[in-house]
This record gives structure tokens, C-alpha cells and sequence, in this order.
């Protein structure tokens, strides 16, 4: 009779393993709330300390324009973006043949998916733009909406500049936009 009540019973080390589980789960369902709510104050503190200091980002838009240029892109033969001068439909600054480019595409089909959700029909151009701190900027005319294109790295940018400098060897680029 003995051998079936120790049968029936859990092996000690099984049992000790069971309630420390139950503890450390215990424990973190009862911090979790504690931990979430300071990270919120921690990045609340950061963004008040940041307005209240005048704390501006690293690249910001905000300095003079140096150089600019008015853009015009045009579906071109075979599924290849040309890029005109906006005041001069002679002056081709660039072309992206069909799975080329793709940075411009990806820029291009944004603005212009903004521009469907503000309804706007007339023609207007891209403002391209190189700030006197280095920024490379793309503006809609039409919307307003603002692109800083250093953000996505020196080789996405280094495309739109070219387009800047009216480099049209210089935009004939890889698959990858470089």
C-alpha cells in the first residue's frame, strides 16, 4: 500500500521546480504594468526636456536654400522614368530605365499617393533643393509635404543629386537607385 501512495505523489525536485515557476511569472505579471508605465514617463521627460531646450534634430530644413531646381517626371518608353527641367521640357536631367531607379520611384510614387489623398489635379512641380547644411530636400508645390532625402543614407541621396547638378550620364543607375 505504501508503494501506491508514493506512486501517486510528485517527485519533490518536480514539485519545488512548479512553484518557483509560479512565483517568477507571478512576479513579472505584477512589474510589467510598472515598467511600461516608467519607459512612457522616461520618453515624455525626453521630449519635454527637448522642447523646453530648443533642441532641434541633427538635419533640419529649416537652413537657406543654395541651389534648386524645378521638377517634371514623365512615364518615358518601355516603363522608364524621365526626369525634365519643370521650365525647360528640352533639358532632360535624368532617366531611369525600367528597374532602375528605384529610389526615385519609391520617393515619386509617395508624393504622388499624397497628392491622390489631397485631390489635387492641376500640374505642379517637385522643388529639389541643397540646404547651406548639406540636406538634400524633395518638396510637392501641391501639398506641401517635404522630404528630407539624406534620411534614407548618402547613396539614395547622392541620386537626387545628380538630378540636382543635371548629370543625365550620372542618373543612368543600377537597379538598386545607385
Amino acid at each position: 500500500m505504501s508503494q501506491a501512495v508514493a506512486g501517486n505523489m510528485p517527485e519533490p525536485g518536480k514539485q519545488q521546480q512548479a512553484a518557483t515557476s509560479e512565483r517568477s511569472q507571478d512576479f513579472i505579471s505584477r512589474r510589467a504594468p510598472y515598467v511600461l508605465l516608467a519607459l512612457m514617463a522616461l520618453g515624455l521627460v525626453a521630449v519635454l526636456f527637448a522642447r523646453w531646450t530648443g533642441l532641434e534634430p541633427v538635419s533640419s530644413t529649416s537652413a537657406p536654400v543654395v541651389s534648386s531646381v524645378e521638377l517634371r517626371f514623365v512615364d518615358g518608353p518601355a516603363g522608364s522614368v524621365l526626369v525634365y527641367d519643370w521650365h525647360n521640357d528640352d533639358r532632360l536631367l535624368g532617366e531611369f530605365g525600367t528597374g532602375e531607379g528605384s529610389f526615385v520611384r519609391g520617393v515619386l510614387r509617395s508624393m504622388t499617393r499624397e497628392r491622390r489623398s489631397w485631390e489635387v489635379t492641376r500640374a505642379s512641380p517637385f522643388t529639389l533643393a541643397r540646404h547651406s547644411d548639406g540636406g538634400l530636400t524633395i518638396m510637392d508645390s501641391a501639398t506641401g509635404r517635404q522630404i528630407l532625402l539624406n534620411a534614407f543614407g548618402p547613396t539614395n541621396a547622392a541620386v537626387f543629386a545628380r538630378l540636382l547638378e543635371g548629370d543625365t550620364e550620372a542618373t543612368q543607375v543600377g537597379p538598386y537607385g545607385y
